[in-house]
């Protein structure tokens, strides 16, 4: 299966799940609004998403599919039964231990994530309450994390990619009920959401558990001990913790901070959830899948098909990319308005996310470029360089958001995060260059300024469109707005779709013929 078609199936079931994301958060907006209870929220449910990013899909993913890799070529599906029995129980046990530590120091967690919060005592312990009852969630998504790991390395990604859907399926379920029974007590709101997270982790766990069970695959459980293997993988994963979760990192510094501006932490929260969409579909499907191809071909001793694989996933990357920042850029307000509007969300909420969505938008490239050049150093087990390049970005971005946080509020905080991103990415970039593991097509560069020209003209465009739709995108009717924010999106995808056609800058028509062609 191509790396396209691969890619597909990820950022397909993403998209599914980040279009279901919208419909919990635009239910998220109206049951909490931007008051305490959205604050309590975003801190709580972003604690445990921290770690699992972190230590999950960062620093473990990075290093144990690489390793996993090894292993089945070197010694067959035995050996690879046995390196996951031996990973998964130092993993459960590590993960057990952590959670443990967690609720019983979770206010002083809270503290260090959100210090902002104690000059209201009411809401730094629903803060807590709702993060002890959500932590957990890390414990259900890390083990889905290291069971995708092997599904993907025998490409098999649909399960994985598709096991997001049932969270937001399942929360979508808890605040629709939430709002038709009229719930309103801040602490009995704040208990039905956490527990719908930690419920929705076990039910996107056992989703994974059932196709890893189709594909025949078992995993022998051992007394969790301090192996060759766990020793090779924590070497590994310690520069990964930093390396692949930067913009977690960078998230958390923001959160911090925020906590010092009322409703800060809710309208980045929303913002966040809003660029995540074309991140979450691009940029974490293109490293999913891009990991173990290069991974398998540099095992092969196939450096073409490796440096093919590379520039392949920057063309695709950047191609769907670059219209989505820029249409983010151009139409915050009206998308922002458009969805999330409503009962407790306000005008004062939807400028203050819209403000923060266009400041992320300059630096959803560099995140989705991180996604793709990472797996260049992971796949070689190189996790210490990206580290020091994350360092480096972190860095960047605690000066950036103590600076511009005065000045610019929330914004200055998703601004720093942008540029930190931007450094950290252009680092990867050039030493990956420079050590000869990465070596761009110059026609595909060619035609990625092509790119870059026909997302501009189609910023233009929606500039316009959104002129003339004004009088509906705000109109009272709901129907008539999201109406109207459709006909904005599809202007978007249309005019971008003929400039890079026509252009050059993208054979998008070659594309779906890939996609729609049997795999034989």
């Amino acid at each position: 299966m191509s790396l396209v078609r691969n890619f597909t199936t990820v950022g397909g079931a993403t998209m599914l799940s980040r279009v279901l994301g919208f419909v919990r958060d635009v239910l998220l907006a109206a049951a909490v609004g931007t008051g305490p209870v959205a604050d309590a929220f975003a801190v709580a449910f972003r604690l445990p998403n921290l770690f699992r990013r972190l230590f999950a899909e960062g620093a473990f993913n990075s290093a144990f599919i690489p390793l996993f890799g090894r292993a089945v070529e070197e010694e067959g599906d035995e050996g690879a039964r046995r390196f996951a029995g031996e990973i998964g129980s130092a993993l459960l046990f590590c993960l057990l231990a952590l959670t443990a530590v967690a609720q019983i120091f979770m206010p002083f967690v809270v503290l260090g994530l959100a210090p902002g919060f104690s000059a209201d005592s009411a809401k730094f312990d629903l803060t807590v309450l709702m993060a002890r009852i959500a932590f957990p969630y890390l414990i259900f998504m890390s083990l889905l994390a290291f069971l995708a790991g092997i599904l993907n390395t025998y490409q098999r990604f649909a399960a994985a990619a598709f096991a997001p859907v049932m969270l937001n399926v399942v929360m979508s379920i808890v605040l629709g009920s939430v709002l038709v029974a009229g719930v309103e007590d801040n602490t009995e709101l704040g208990i039905i959401l956490s527990a719908g997270v930690t419920f929705g982790g076990i039910v996107q766990l056992l989703v994974v558990v059932a196709d890893l069970k189709r594909l025949g695959f078992r995993i022998p459980v051992f007394r969790p001990r301090y192996t060759k293997s766990a020793k090779r993988l924590l070497v590994l994963g310690i520069p990964g913790i930093i390396a692949g979760g930067v913009t977690q990192l960078n998230i958390a510094v923001g959160t911090i901070i925020a906590s010092l501006q009322d409703g800060a932490n809710a309208m980045l929260y929303f913002a966040d959830r809003l660029y995540q969409l074309p991140l979450g579909v691009i940029g974490i499907g293109i490293g999913v899948v891009l990991l173990p191809s290069l991974t398998r071909q540099l095992r092969a001793g196939e450096v073409s098909a490796y440096q093919v694989s590379l520039n392949r996933a920057l063309e695709i990357s950047l191609v769907l990319t670059l219209p989505a920042a820029v249409a983010l850029a151009v139409v915050p307000h009206e998308i922002v308005s458009v969805l999330f509007q409503r009962v407790r969300f306000d005008a004062a909420a939807v400028d203050g996310t819209a403000a923060a969505l266009m400041a992320f938008s300059f630096g959803l490239p560099a995140f989705v470029l991180n996604k793709v050049f990472s797996p260049g150093y992971f796949a070689r087990e190189d996790t210490k360089t990206p580290m020091k390049f994350a360092a480096v970005g972190m860095a960047v971005n605690v000066c950036l958001s103590l600076a511009l946080f005065p000045v610019f509020k929330h914004v200055g905080i998703a601004l720093a995060t942008t540029i930190a991103g931007w450094v950290n990415t252009g680092l990867l970039i050039i030493v990956l260059y420079r050590r000869g593991h990465f070596v761009p097509d110059y026609a595909l560069l060619r035609r990625l300024v092509l790119v870059l020209v026909a997302s501009l003209l189609m910023g233009v465009a929606i500039h316009f469109a959104a002129v003339v739709l004004e009088p509906s995108l705000r109109g009272s009717w709901l129907i008539v707005r999201a109406a109207s924010l459709g006909l904005l999106v599809l202007t978007g995808v249309v005019t971008f779709a003929i400039f890079a056609q026509v252009s050059g800058g993208a054979d998008l028509i070659g594309m779906f013929r890939t996609l729609t062609r049997r795999n034989t």
